[in-house]
């Protein structure tokens, strides 16, 4: 009975939040000026430069063993499967790998350094639609069915989820100043990394869920996880579903 009832009780918070903890017209007016000139944008162009000391897009395309032609496909595909790596791994992953193997110095996940180096990546895939296959491998799928195991499964005190908050039954509501989303059709996993412009700075989809983590006051699954490279699989091929075409860098509030 506990364990249905703290769910709930957080529903009511969210239900009864009201329309006077909505955003701002201050906020609506910063975020429409912002999306004119995302200030991602110069994080993605400092991305740029750090990629380019790794040998900019021949190097990466050579190192996952593809066409530069196919690279933008390819990078759509991620999170996946390298067997060099020997793991499921998300771009970041990808990119600590080439640093080690040139001798360089390896960024930290939750670098600032890395989240600008893995806009600039991904973005190079920008207007493709995901191409993650949940069934080419049984690495895929594990990684799938983890993602989606820890995105319902309760944990903490509260017995809370990413699920309580993105059911679809509570899907609109309010809850600290937002609208709770639906994570596929708002292409959550095709937009990050993102500006967030209450932190003032770049992040990332695996810092994004660490956020939520933090606030649900649950323990916080470390940036490649692999529970957390499951967690960006799954939220991603929601966006997939939805045929949300990948938009970096985004604008969050």
């Amino acid at each position: 009975m506990k364990n249905l009832l703290l769910p709930l009780a957080l529903m009511v918070t969210v239900a009864t939040a009201g329309e006077q903890f909505a955003m701002s017209d201050a906020d609506r007016a910063m975020y429409k000026e912002m999306l004119e000139n995302n200030p991602a944008d110069i994080f993605v162009e400092e991305g740029g430069e750090l990629f380019e000391e790794l040998g900019d897009e021949k190097a990466l395309a050579k190192f996952l063993g593809v066409s530069e032609k196919e690279l933008p496909k390819y990078i759509a595909g991620f999170p996946r499967y390298i067997k060099k790596l020997g793991n499921v791994v998300g771009i970041d992953q990808v990119l600590q790998a080439m640093q080690v193997e040139q001798g360089k110095e390896k960024y930290k996940l939750k670098s600032g350094k890395m989240f600008s180096m893995l806009a600039y990546v991904k973005s190079l895939a920008n207007d493709e639609q995901f191409t993650i296959d949940i069934n080419a491998d049984e690495h895929i799928k594990a990684s799938y069915d983890l993602g989606k195991k820890t995105f319902e499964t309760p944990r903490g005190g509260r017995g809370l989820s990413c699920l309580s908050c993105h059911s679809a039954d509570i899907v609109g509501q309010v809850l600290r100043t937002q609208p709770l989303p639906d994570l596929g059709k708002v292409g959550a996993g095709a937009t990050w990394p993102a500006y967030r412009m209450t932190k003032s700075s770049l992040r990332t989809l695996q810092r994004r869920f660490q956020g939520c983590m933090k606030n649900a006051l649950l323990k916080v699954i470390p940036i490649g996880s692999k529970e957390m490279v499951g967690l960006e699989v799954y939220i991603s091929t929601l966006a997939q579903k939805e045929k949300k075409a990948i938009a970096i860098p985004g604008l969050k509030r």
